[in-house]
């Protein structure tokens, strides 16, 4: 059972560099983005991992979801990255694939971003995205 993480929002940012090899990991994460998810795997000491999925939503066609986690469902790709692990849900890897995961804070907002080399388009407020 997966319980929502209500703090966090998930912002797209389209990454104009184009890797031509995947990386090692479907996912990475920066330091920054390392220490929020420890933080917040910390208010939920239960939880095994923050889960990573999209959905259908948006003026753009798909937006990231963020949620805590208790088990791994069978076809979730682990990340294991500094001691925090992160899982990402089955239909989301193909779109994930060679993202940089990072989270900043600003004067009027703290948020999670994903430089995603496989994004195409995004929206005019960058919230959803289509591959």
């Amino acid at each position: 059972m997966a319980s929502r993480i209500g703090t966090a929002t998930a912002r797209v940012i389209k990454s104009t560099v184009r890797r031509t090899l995947p990386t090692k990991a479907a996912l990475t994460l920066t330091p920054e983005a390392v220490g929020r998810v420890k933080e917040l795997m910390q208010l939920r000491p239960e939880m095994e991992a923050l889960k990573i999925g999209v959905r259908q939503r948006g003026c753009n066609g798909l937006t990231y979801t963020l949620d805590y986690a208790k088990e791994k469902a069978k076809f979730d790709e682990e990340v294991v990255q500094d001691g925090v692990k992160v899982w990402i849900d089955a239909k989301a890897q193909l779109s994930l694939l060679g993202t940089e995961m990072d989270f900043t804070v600003s004067k009027l907002s703290s948020e999670f971003v994903f430089r995603n080399p496989n994004i195409k388009g995004t929206c005019g407020c960058g919230e959803s995205f289509s591959v």
